[in-house]
């Protein structure tokens, strides 16, 4: 533990500025327009790895941006980890609520500012200055492979291919994934699951054009109306889901699960504090943790239709539309869902208007075993770098890829996260504390040297 801080210690500048050379990267997957700067983002970190002592780096092409792979084999006979990041970032906006430029990385009370800054570079760069650690002190105790994509924010449509299609170069013990949160430094955790995910775009028409609102409004049905209206009656007055069928596969936890789940350090009055609320919203009889974590949900995640530019322009819409995302928990799949929203909302929508549901992307959800011997070595680890056990949490976010490891690799996820869930992700003002960056670099090796001692026993 001295060797490794003292290691951090040393480097401690030169780490935070590389960071920041990652994070000027505008690595928008979502949007064409960046397209040459994703792809200079993946230059960047097969740079980096390869500076780290990586070998066979590469940088894979792939349909769409390419996923970044590199390797350190020491030895064949040890256990090999799999570590995995995403490069590719959420658009910034809106970009007038950023405080300093998305892009810019800035340093406010020990907190950096930028877009990407913990999801995902921040947390995934920890691994690569981690494995940088190992190497020149001599202390890399088993076999390590990166596999660093750059289509994470817009539903890794490539990861699938490029996995099927190189087992045995992915093949591994157990996926290290660090696109997690924690408690806090104070009460540190690791995840035990994750959310699937099913994403949905829908379009609601109406007349053939736009119209003054003041000849035809009230003879003809207006599609920002109907579509509010269609996206209302999908919760009843408990806040509990309306779709037929939707909860028919839910894993009900026991009530011994709950109380350990509410067991986690959780202040309410400061959670609505840090939102500037009044008063949480969800399904009843669930706890905040419970909605959070363990309860699927259904979120309008944007609407729009007619004018919304500056001043008043009296149209009633030809259209509206609204992307919507469900949350989805363990026995849920995502293909039945988005089937069962698209069932549903064309069959509620009045006849005044058309309705077209097209799906973008999914994943399903995951639940990682506590007693496997890469869960237990991330306990040591925590335990030893922050001197308390680690609490187990469910994460309210989804990463589909883990469920694509398990059935195409049949390994496990470990899923130890430094990132806390006030950081922003998605958000204008993204944050990622200094002390969680470092924290993450010393706690990173001992994972490896503890999973790589419970291997043998």
């Amino acid at each position: 533990m001295q060797e490794i801080r003292k290691y951090v210690s040393d480097n401690k500048q030169r780490f935070l500025d590389e960071l920041f050379e990652l994070l000027r990267f505008p690595s928008v997957s979502a949007d064409p327009k960046f397209k040459e700067d994703v792809i200079k983002t993946a230059e960047f970190v097969a740079e980096k790895l390869k500076a780290a002592g990586a070998e066979k780096v590469e940088i894979c092409p792939t349909a769409g941006y390419p996923i970044v792979y590199a390797e350190k084999i020491i030895d064949k006979s040890l256990p090999t980890v799999l570590v995995y990041g995403h490069y590719d970032v959420q658009p910034p906006d809106p970009l007038d609520l950023w405080k300093t430029p998305p892009f810019e990385p800035t340093i406010r009370d020990e907190k950096i500012y930028a877009r990407g800054s913990c999801d995902d570079k921040g947390q995934f760069y920890m691994h690569v200055k981690a494995f940088e650690l190992m190497m020149e002190t001599n202390t890399l105790p088993c076999n390590i492979k990166f596999m660093i994509e750059g289509e994470e924010e817009v539903g890794s449509a490539n990861l699938g291919i490029f996995v099927g299609e190189n087992k045995e170069r992915l093949k591994a013990d157990v996926v290290l994934i660090s696109d997690t949160s924690m408690i806090s430094l104070e009460h540190p955790s690791l995840e035990t699951g994750l959310r699937g995910l099913s994403y949905v775009e829908v379009e609601v028409t109406g007349p053939n054009r736009d119209l003054h609102s003041g000849v035809y409004g009230g003879a003809v049905a207006n599609p920002a109306t109907i579509l509010a209206k269609l996206i209302a009656s999908m919760h009843d007055e408990n806040n509990h889901i309306t779709i037929p069928g939707f909860y028919k596969d839910v894993a009900e936890l026991s009530a011994q699960e709950r109380e350990d789940l509410n067991k986690a350090p959780y202040d309410e009055a400061e959670y609505k504090k840090d939102l500037e609320v009044d008063e949480l919203w969800g399904e009843k009889e669930y706890s905040t943790l419970e909605r959070t974590g363990t309860r699927p949900t259904l979120e309008v995640n944007g609407i729009w239709g007619g004018y919304i530019g500056e001043g008043a322009k009296t149209v009633l819409p030809s259209k509206a539309y609204a992307k919507i995302s469900m949350r989805l928990v363990p026995n849920q799949n995502s293909d039945e869902i988005t089937k069962l929203f698209q069932d549903h909302f064309e069959k509620i929508a009045p006849k005044s208007v058309k309705v077209k549901v097209s799906p973008h992307h999914g994943g399903e959800p995951v639940v990682t075993p506590t007693d496997s011997v890469a869960y237990k070595a991330a306990q040591k680890a925590i335990l030893q770098s922050f001197g308390k056990e680690p609490i187990p949490t469910r994460g309210g976010g989804s990463i589909p890829i883990v469920a694509l490891f398990e059935k195409e690799l049949g390994i496990k996820t470990v899923l130890m996260g430094f990132g806390l869930d006030s950081d922003n992700l998605h958000s204008p003002n993204e944050k990622f504390d200094i002390a969680n960056f470092y924290k993450g670099i010393e706690t990173i090796p001992l994972f490896h040297k503890y999973f790589a001692e419970l291997s043998k026993s």
